[in-house]
């Protein structure tokens, strides 16, 4: 993957025109068959893999009438890049020389990647011979394959190349195909890069539009710094380096600023700019630098609602499904709240200031929409953030978020002089007496809180993993958390529900609880597990000092990506974690997903416990006493713009071996 362009095959590299096989741009399979013959029959392929984000290699052999031995005499190897192009490339360990007849099927129905997806593919399209190669025709786009060296014979019935390739004894031959799409004048028809999954509803959202075609030396670089982490456990450093390498591939230039760079949500459901997904990516990969946030940042305050009105202040984003106990929720509301806040963290990683200067005026109409919303004519909302607005309910989850914007939004208006920073503070304390009180449900067990209220004020107490927002308070100055929305004794009892077997399944955090109704394993908000949300989870209850079950969670999601060759999906069955058992993948999950990538990433971070306050020149150390993963060592990190290295021992003790000149080292 390298967005917009992207391959997928099975690990026989052969396109066979099933499933979601394909090549595709600018969401269109620019071709859905290609498959390989050599003199009449496929090559035996005995290793396919990924050899990064945007690359996959097989490797084959071919048997020959009349060879002798066990032993084949012609390798062929396949190297598949996401920007259109194949190397086939055949090597001969013959004593003698070698004819190949080589045939290569192909063909395409330019469907819509949201269509495959969802298993509806259109009608194989008809070839004509088009140069060196075949062209396919749907109204108002087209789709071109050319071939180095020439084939001897082209069948456009059949779409079908063909070659006579004669190799020497020891030598290779080479062909190379190169896949485009071309569209009539006007434009491409392009796709908003959201493609929905069956049943789900959506608001309108921002438009990322058409992508055109780039050649692979534009490809966007990473906007991260290249982190390391060598550690006790070697698959540790497996799941950065994976996890950083599938994010690279969902790295997508906004078409209105090319210098800026968000992550795409994630395939095949959402391969352009979904703003929560690419804001809580951005805030998970801060310590790797500042510059994918700044992008990120940048793009979604040109689509932020600037017309006057209730919504102004908000950024657009589409409704999405919440499980059996609610209604949709609106993924622009957590998008709006999250905007403040992960520019306010930003700043303390070592945002410019001249950067947050000309971010500030968008987070200051989010933190206007947050009061206009909670305080609407008319009254009615009891204070609390509905989600959707304006009829709720109101979600323990998006008062969390509003909670953390407050904070860190007074945080950042105080940094920069404004008066609002005051009341801000004012609401939150509010809210937080408020919250202590109407969402939490005392029980014989010990009490929990409510997964929402209703629109008329009723409690809803299901147990969901959306409650792990509660522990996110959010970073402040001076290497302190944000005070949360539970006390401290309502913060131990919810950690006790995580950390039980009706919410830990061994391979990360349920999304609805075992014993709830309504719970199914594979209910994507009704009990699979979702990584970033178990990493939320984790890095909060470490944070709040329940490190034993922060380093279970952590340790459940290194077994899980270990399962998945530690490219882990948005999402896998809850079930329950069994002795010589395996994570059951979702069949709906995007793989990759950008917050599945970021969530590992933030959760192997989160070990060192690094709390950075750049504008004061401080940076605190504070890992796990617990060390959940044994000894560590994380390089290539990223604080005040420089190169960041820390040393974490057996016995949770921290090192600063590398930082920033002038960094003092707070308590």
């Amino acid at each position: 993957m390298a967005l917009p362009s992207l391959a997928v095959s099975p690990v026989s590299g052969q396109l066979t025109g099933q499933g979601m096989d394909g090549f595709y741009r600018d969401g269109r399979r620019v071709l859905s068959r290609c498959e390989l013959l050599v003199a009449g029959e496929e090559p035996l392929v005995v290793q396919g893999r990924l050899a990064g984000a945007d690359r996959a290699r097989f490797i084959g052999t071919i048997r020959r009438i009349g060879e002798r031995g066990p032993d084949p005499e012609i390798h062929v190897e396949r190297v598949r890049s996401a920007d259109g192009t194949e190397q086939i490339t055949f090597r001969s360990s013959a004593t003698r020389p070698v004819r190949l007849p080589v045939e290569i099927r192909l063909g395409t129905d330019l469907a819509e990647l949201g269509a495959v997806a969802v298993g509806l593919p259109g009608p194989g399209l008809r070839a004509a011979v088009h140069g060196s190669g075949l062209r396919w025709s749907a109204p108002g786009v087209h789709a071109v394959v050319s071939a180095t060296p020439g084939p001897a014979d082209v069948l456009a019935s059949a779409g079908l190349l063909r070659w006579e390739l004669d190799l020497p004894p020891g030598a290779r031959r080479t062909i190379e195909l190169r896949a485009g799409l071309e569209h009539d004048k006007g434009g491409p028809g392009g796709t908003t890069g959201h493609h929905r999954r069956p049943g789900t509803a959506r608001i309108p959202g921002p438009r990322t539009g058409p992508v055109a075609p780039r050649a692979r030396s534009d490809r966007p670089p990473r906007p991260w710094t290249a982190a390391r982490v060598e550690c006790d456990d070697p698959r540790a450093d497996a799941l950065m380096a994976g996890s950083l390498d599938d994010l690279h591939g969902l790295v997508m230039r906004d078409p209105a600023a090319t210098a800026d760079l968000y992550v795409a949500g994630g395939f095949p459901w959402r391969c352009g700019l979904a703003p929560v997904e690419a804001l809580w990516a951005a805030r998970m990969l801060l310590p790797l630098g500042t510059r994918l946030a700044a992008g990120t940042l940048r793009a979604l305050a040109r689509g932020q609602q600037a017309a006057p009105g209730a919504d102004f202040g908000r950024i657009p984003g589409p409704l999405r499904d919440a499980g059996p106990h609610a209604p949709p929720s609106c993924t622009g509301i957590e998008a709006t709240l999250l905007f403040p806040a992960v520019l306010a963290e930003a700043r303390r990683w070592g945002l410019p200031e001249r950067e947050t200067e000309r971010l500030l005026p968008a987070a200051e109409r989010c933190l206007r929409w947050l009061r206009i919303v909670t305080d609407p004519p008319g009254g009615g909302s009891g204070g609390y953030v509905p989600d959707p607005a304006p009829g709720g309910p109101y979600r323990c989850e998006t008062q969390a978020h509003a909670h953390r914007a407050a904070l860190l939004g007074a945080d950042l208006l105080d940094a920069c002089g404004s008066s609002d920073a005051a009341a801000l503070r004012d609401w939150a304390d509010d809210l937080r007496t408020r919250f202590r009180r109407d969402f939490w449900l005392e029980d014989c067990a010990g009490g929990r809180p409510a997964a929402l209220l209703t629109a008329d004020g009723r409690p809803v107490p299901h147990l969901a993993s959306t409650t792990v927002s509660l522990l996110d308070t959010g970073l402040l100055g001076g290497g302190a958390l944000a005070p949360g929305l539970l006390d401290t004794a309502q913060t131990d009892q919810l950690a006790g529900l995580l950390g039980s077997p009706a919410m830990d399944s061994g391979w990360g955090l349920r999304g609805l609880g075992a014993k709830e109704s309504g719970y199914n394993p594979f209910g994507h908000r009704s009990g699979a597990v979702r990584v970033h949300e178990t990493a939320i989870a984790a890095v909060g209850l470490a944070a709040a000092g329940h490190e034993r079950t922060a380093g279970a969670l952590t340790r459940g999601v290194l077994d899980a990506a270990e399962s998945f060759g530690y490219r882990l999906p948005e999402m896998y069955a809850g079930e329950q974690r069994t002795a010589g058992g395996a994570p059951v993948p979702h069949p709906a999950a995007c793989r990759p997903a950008a917050v599945a990538a970021a969530g590992a990433v933030h959760i192997l971070v989160a070990l060192a416990g690094l709390r950075p306050d750049v504008p004061a020149r401080t940076v605190s150390v504070r890992p796990p006493a617990t060390a959940p993963l044994g000894a560590l060592q994380l390089t290539g990190l990223s604080v005040a713009e420089q190169p960041f290295a820390v040393r974490i021992s057996r016995l949770g003790m921290g090192v600063v071996e590398t930082a920033a000149d002038g960094l003092q080292l707070g308590s």
